[in-house]
């Protein structure tokens, strides 16, 4: 079904629940709508635009002045298949949860440590999601998207230049075009990732380690320490964990030595931004409906009728702490939109 609307709310499409409008929305569900619908519409080119699927990564300041893209393209297929992979293809509209637990139940590794994340298919290259030693760069095999101009592009992973929740997709092809399916390479014979914090821990004692229990271990340790969005609003980490070179960690591990840290490379070292964020104070802090999760720090939340702006002022005053505290520069993993 082809939907366009005027003056439509974005309510229902941000997992933080703020108010916010956008002056034209349009969805689709085929990549051929959006192509048609680009050539039949010539100020299309000249209007804002942004991409919107389940809205889990979305913060909204104030109403939106263009046009919100919702690539609703359902599906899951097997392409091909050889000795050691298999490659599947899905819509941009198909929940990322849905597609892990597809995978695992059919006994294909590399998505289950990247169970319970909150959000659509086309995100997952955008942002290169990432959880518990995971990225989802590690199982993309191609992108396929329409381009602003019409065109169809196919990029390969290599092509996409995946970072820490970078991708070209925020870069040189941010606002250029829209992510309508991705296909997965995936192993038959798993390798299991479970040396990040506390994952080996909790599938061990579930019994044997399987893909079964890893995603059984990783959404009851997310279910612990982040809250769903149906419950209370959120957009999950609100921050990306700041990396820091190995002179900085060493003066902050001196200093704090119960400093929770991830080494990647030896010059490089991943540091908690939840637990920054918890010694500067701010677990469980709230001011009106904004506010920041009491078991995970790092989640800002909406207690109610918070507005983003509200939201968005407490996490500006969470980053001047921590660099006042650990000469650290927090970056928002949530992407802010709106007037400032």
């Amino acid at each position: 079904m082809i939907r366009f609307q005027e003056d439509y709310s974005l309510k229902r499409f941000n997992t933080f629940g703020v108010e916010a409008k956008t002056k034209y929305y349009f969805e689709f569900t085929e990549s051929e709508e959006l192509v048609e619908f680009i050539k039949a519409n010539e100020s299309f080119t000249e209007l804002n635009k942004l991409i919107l699927g389940g809205g889990s990564n979305y913060l909204f300041i104030s109403d939106f002045d263009g046009i919100v893209l919702h690539p609703a393209i359902p599906g899951i297929r097997v392409l091909g298949e050889d000795h050691q992979w298999v490659y599947i293809e899905a819509g941009a509209g198909v929940i990322w949860d849905d597609l892990v637990e597809y995978a695992v139940n059919e006994g294909w590794g590399g998505m289950e440590n990247l169970s319970a994340i909150p959000g659509n298919i086309g995100a997952t290259p955008v942002q290169n999601i990432g959880a518990y030693g995971a990225e989802a760069a590690d199982v993309i095999h191609e992108v396929n998207l329409v381009m602003f101009s019409g065109e169809r592009r196919q990029l390969t992973n290599p092509e996409c230049q995946f970072g820490y929740r970078q991708s070209i997709f925020k870069n040189e092809l941010r606002d250029q075009g829209v992510v309508t399916s991705v296909v997965f390479k995936l192993a038959k014979e798993p390798i299991f990732n479970l040396e990040y914090g506390a994952v080996k821990d909790a599938v061990e004692k579930l019994g044997e380690i399987s893909l079964k229990n890893i995603r059984k271990a990783i959404i009851e340790i997310r279910d612990e320490k982040l809250p769903a969005p149906t419950k209370i609003g959120s957009g999950g980490s609100f921050f990306m964990n700041p990396v820091v070179d190995a002179i900085q960690y060493s003066e902050l591990i001196s200093n704090h030595p119960k400093m929770p840290s991830f080494k990647l490379s030896e010059n490089e070292f991943k540091v908690a931004a939840g637990w920054l964020i918890d010694q500067c104070g701010w677990k469980g802090y709230r001011k009106g409906d904004a506010g920041v999760h009491d078991k995970q720090a790092l989640v800002l939340v909406n207690h109610g009728n918070a507005t983003g702006e509200e939201i968005a002022r407490l996490a500006c005053e969470i980053q001047l702490s921590v660099k006042k505290k650990f000469n650290i520069e927090l970056y928002p993993e949530v992407i802010i939109v709106g007037k400032k």
